[in-house]
C-alpha cells in the first residue's frame, strides 16, 4: 500500500509500505494483555523491611530461660520487640515476579496499534531530517504547521541527532527511535510520526 510522505515545505509524495504493518487488524485482546503486563512491570517495587537475621545488634539472650517469671525470649532482634525484625514484611523488588512478554506479543501489539493509528489518520510520515534544527522555536513552528501535538516521533539515527535537542523541551512530544518505543507509548500519545528511513527500519524489524 502507499501512504503520503510529507516534506517540511508541505509538499506531498508517496511511499510504499507493507500492508502487514500499516493495515493489519486490531487485536484488542492481545493489546490489552500487553499493556497490562507492561504497566505492571513499570511499577517500582522498592519497599523492603529487615527480617530478624538482617537487623544489626547482639544475638545474646536477653535474660535466663527460667527463673525470671517472664516469657521465654532470645535476642532483642525478635519481631515482637521495638527495633527488631519485621515478620513477613515486603522483601524488595527481587521478591516480585515480573510478567513475561514474548517477542511475538510485543511485535503483534505494536503492528495492531500502528495500523489503528493509520486507520484513524493519526499517523504521519516525513522525509528524513537531513539538516539540523537547532532552535526549539523553529521545531515548535514545524509541529504547529502540521498540527502535531501530543505525539511520539520515531526517527532514524541521523534524523534523531538533527532534531532531538530542539524537540526535547516541547511539552507532550517524545522523540525516540525504532529500538526504544513500546505499545504503551503508542497508546499514550495521540499521533505517531515516522521518517522515511525509520519506516524502512520498522519493516525490517517487525517482519
Amino acid at each position: 500500500m502507499k501512504l503520503d510522505k510529507l516534506n517540511l515545505d508541505g509538499k506531498k509524495n508517496s511511499i510504499e509500505v507493507l500492508d502487514k504493518i500499516f493495515s493489519a487488524k486490531l487485536n484488542k485482546r492481545l493489546v490489552n494483555n500487553v499493556l497490562y503486563k507492561t504497566n505492571a512491570n513499570y511499577k517500582g517495587r522498592h519497599a523492603k523491611t529487615k527480617q530478624q537475621n538482617e537487623v544489626s545488634g547482639p544475638t545474646s539472650k536477653i535474660y535466663a530461660q527460667k527463673g525470671t517469671g517472664n516469657a521465654r525470649h532470645a535476642s532483642k532482634k525478635a519481631p515482637i520487640f521495638v527495633g527488631g525484625g519485621v515478620a513477613h514484611g515486603p522483601k524488595g523488588e527481587l521478591s516480585y515476579k515480573k510478567r513475561k512478554l514474548n517477542k511475538s506479543e510485543k511485535k503483534q501489539s505494536i503492528v495492531s496499534l500502528i495500523s489503528e493509528k493509520n486507520k484513524n489518520n493519526e499517523l504521519l510520515i516525513f522525509s528524513d531530517f537531513n539538516s539540523e534544527i537547532k532552535k526549539t522555536k523553529e521545531m515548535s513552528n514545524i509541529l504547529k504547521k502540521f498540527e502535531i501535538s501530543k505525539a511520539i516521533i520515531i526517527l532514524d539515527k541521523k534524523s534523531k541527532e538533527n532534531i532531538e535537542k530542539s524537540a526535547r523541551n516541547i511539552p507532550n512530544i517524545k522523540v525516540t527511535d525504532i529500538n526504544h518505543f513500546s505499545a504503551f507509548d503508542l497508546v499514550k500519545f495521540k499521533k505517531v510520526v515516522f521518517t522515511e528511513s525509520s519506516v524502512k527500519e520498522l519493516e525490517k524489524r517487525y517482519i
